[in-house]
């Protein structure tokens, strides 16, 4: 069976958000996912996915306020 993943580097934004501005957007993006229909497929398809993208780029703000260059 022939899928797309959900991760693909040539994707990848070109630019790292400033940490505090992750760490932000992480919370904010846990919050609002907090509120899914845990019963609702869709929704929690969309919870995971915006969930996996805000730690991407908390991750990579991270490895880069440590002077590391991690591919995302």
């Amino acid at each position: 069976m022939a899928y797309d993943p959900l991760h693909k580097p040539e994707n990848d934004p070109l630019f790292v958000l400033p940490l505090e501005q992750a760490i932000g957007r992480a919370r904010e993006v846990l919050a609002e996912k907090a509120t899914a229909n845990i019963h609702d497929r869709d929704a929690m398809i969309r919870a995971a996915t915006g969930l996996h993208y805000v730690l991407r780029d908390l991750l990579a703000a991270i490895d880069a306020s440590q002077g590391n260059n991690r591919p995302r």
